[in-house]
């Protein structure tokens, strides 16, 4: 049985996102991101990105950056021959881990055709609020959703149900 594992980013993951990035994006036809967005995520917030690997293989990756109390979700990838295998679930949970205490509201922006993206925003609790033209360059829309503290409170049991969190130990339970 195959072993996963998810990590937070290292330095020394830079060639390994660029990989991924050729492989999961670029395979279909789709701009890659930037290699010095990639650097900016090992070098400065390798505490909110997370590696996702197969054994020691790198077989995706989830990106996100925060900001005093906001969290911006930006991008999820994972190697076609590992989707539907509890990655997506792994990297997410990471996420909801790390930014569930530390921020008040947590920003998503996803082209509107991704539907499956959209269908994760929409399970984790965000609210489509906007659309943004031009976001990474000419003729790119993006639809923005937001997770704001409130919800994200109301959404904990379902986090925790889902295995995302710890469930919360309530004072009775700890007495």
């Amino acid at each position: 049985m195959t072993r996963y594992q998810v990590r937070t980013l290292t330095t020394d993951d830079f060639p390994s996102l660029v990989q991924l990035e050729r492989d999961v994006f670029g395979a279909l036809g789709e701009d890659v991101l930037c290699p010095h967005y990639l650097r900016v995520c090992t070098e400065i917030f390798p505490d909110t990105c997370f590696l996702a690997l197969d054994d020691d293989r790198p077989v995706g990756y989830l990106l996100s950056f925060v900001k005093e109390r906001q969290a911006w979700c930006t991008t999820l990838a994972i190697r076609e021959e590992y989707q539907r295998k509890r990655l997506t679930a792994m990297l997410i949970g990471s996420f909801v881990r790390t930014i569930l205490e530390r921020v008040d509201v947590c920003w998503f922006t996803v082209k509107e055709d991704n539907t499956a993206a959209r269908a994760l925003h929409h399970m984790l609790g965000a609210v489509e609020v906007d659309r943004r033209q031009d976001f990474y360059g000419p003729g790119d829309e993006r639809i923005v959703a937001c997770i704001d503290r409130a919800q994200l409170e109301r959404m904990r049991p379902k986090y925790e149900r889902l295995g995302l969190v710890d469930r919360r130990v309530a004072a009775s339970e700890a007495a």
